[in-house]
């Protein structure tokens, strides 16, 4: 009787919580909020400024006084508070959406691999942050469930979600995850290398946010069409502005290191995979997700050295937060794919 009237005041809410973006989903809504992972903080009054869009406007921006950070670093919580202010302004701008009154059940997506310690951060942030109750579930699994993958069925999957801080790789078969692996190499890694090649071949230094800017204009990993742009920064010979003409060509350069370490990745996780479960994902072919699958050229990349057929999904920056909006639809059906409840977390 309570959890029915609990339903109907309060709100189920899902959160991909990733390094560079988090996306709100409302049960009865779909997604309401997608919104950078920036918090923007008044470090003389330790008073929050700004969440998301306009906090992330502020990033190398601000004067000495304010502060604009990513409380999320490779997935894991770097900064407590700032994580528990985000997440307390994103559950109430939710709540404001649908109205209803009482503290919101929140389900979270944490990285495959995370740690009693990390679960726990992050269980102890949503909990203070004003939500009833708290779930957490593997981002992959979660994406897995948002694309319609038979997570459920004797059949293998396997799926690379490419975020901001980090690459879930992960295997599927009943329910539960086989194989997987984390890699620490996902938009932050390449942004990073766009600024480090810049540095090097050009003698010129960018920004974080130019450097991002220049991997989704011209961020490719196969060649094709020829892509260049315009890029200014601070000439580190002469310490005055400059702008030099960057090519798709020169990006790939930048970013073949870390692609390989991520090619390797995927074939570390197929080499471990049981033989029964490698011929279900040669048949069913390996499913990209994430804000890295949008990356030209990484699928026919992928598939050219594995020799298996790799799709990408539709909106894959949106897949974890779908999957955690229809894990709220039927929460006691996917008991199983959740990392713990509250009671099955381990003591602080």
């Amino acid at each position: 009787m309570l959890e029915k009237f609990y339903k109907l005041i309060s709100n189920d809410i899902g959160i991909d919580l990733g390094t560079s973006n988090t996306l709100v989903y409302l049960k009865g809504h779909g997604i309401v909020i997608n919104e950078p992972s920036v918090v923007a903080v008044n470090i003389k009054t330790n008073q929050v400024l700004a969440v998301g869009e306009k906090a992330k406007e502020m990033l190398g921006r601000t004067p000495g006084h304010i502060k604009a950070v990513r409380p999320l670093v490779d997935g894991v919580i770097s900064d407590f508070e700032v994580t528990e202010e985000m997440l307390s302004y994103l559950i109430n701008k939710a709540d404001k959406i649908s109205k209803k009154l009482g503290r919101p059940r929140v389900l979270v997506g944490v990285p495959s691999g995370t740690t009693n310690v990390e679960s726990r951060a992050v269980y102890d942030a949503a909990r203070s942050a004003g939500a009833r109750e708290v779930f957490l579930v593997e981002e992959p699994m979660a994406a897995a469930i948002g694309v319609r993958l038979p997570i459920k069925d004797p059949v293998g999957s396997m799926i690379i979600d490419i975020g901001g801080g980090t690459t879930d790789i992960a295997v599927i078969s009943l329910g539960g995850i086989v194989k997987s692996k984390n890699l620490k190499i996902a938009g932050d890694r390449f942004n990073n290398d766009i600024i480090t090649y810049m540095r090097d071949e050009f003698k010129i230094l960018i920004g974080e946010t130019t450097a991002e800017m220049v991997k989704m204009v011209i961020g490719s990993v196969m060649p094709g069409e020829y892509m260049e742009t315009e890029v200014r920064g601070r000439d580190l010979l002469t310490g005055l502005p400059r702008e030099v003409v960057v090519t798709d060509s020169d990006i790939r350069e930048a970013f073949a290191l870390s692609i390989k370490e991520l090619v390797d990745g995927v074939k570390d996780v197929l080499e471990t995979t049981p033989p029964e479960i490698l011929s279900d994902i040669m048949h069913r072919g390996i499913t990209l997700s994430g804000g890295g699958a949008l990356l030209g050229g990484l699928g026919e990349l992928l598939q050219g050295v594995l020799k298996i057929p790799v799709y990408t999904v539709d909106d894959p920056l949106t897949a974890v937060a779908r999957g955690t909006g229809i894990i709220l639809d039927d929460i006691a059906s996917y008991q199983e794919v959740l990392i713990g409840h509250q009671d099955e977390l381990p003591p602080r």
